[in-house]
C-alpha cells in the first residue's frame, strides 16, 4: 500500500477550510500542542502552537493508508505548507471554535 502524499492530505485540509467537508476535533487525549481531527474519516494529528497550525504530524485515510511528517519532509514539504494564507486562517479558526 502506498503511503499518503502531502498533496492528498492537503486536499482534505483545503476542503475542510472551504467548508466542503466537515471538520471535527476529536476529544482524544493527546500531548499538549497536538490536536486530533476527523475530516470525513480522514484522521489527522495536527501540531498547533497556541492558536497557530504549524504542520500535520500524521494522517490515516479511510482506506487505511498512512502518511507522516517524516515522509513528507523527506520530499520537501508537508500538507500545511501547501495551504494558502486564507485556508490556513480558516483551519485555525475551526480549531479554535471546536476546542
Amino acid at each position: 500500500m502506498q503511503p499518503l502524499t502531502a498533496r492528498e492530505v492537503y486536499q482534505q485540509l483545503r476542503d475542510a477550510a472551504l467548508g466542503v467537508r466537515p471538520f471535527q476535533r476529536l476529544d482524544e487525549h493527546v500531548e499538549p500542542g497536538l490536536a486530533k481531527v476527523d475530516i470525513e474519516g480522514w484522521r489527522l494529528t495536527l501540531d498547533i502552537d497556541g492558536e497557530h497550525l504549524r504542520h500535520c504530524q500524521n494522517c490515516q485515510s479511510p482506506d487505511g493508508r498512512d502518511g507522516d511528517l517524516d515522509t513528507w519532509q523527506r520530499f520537501g514539504t508537508d500538507p500545511v505548507s501547501l495551504l494558502s494564507t486564507w485556508e490556513l486562517a480558516q483551519l485555525e479558526r475551526l480549531l479554535t471554535e471546536t476546542r
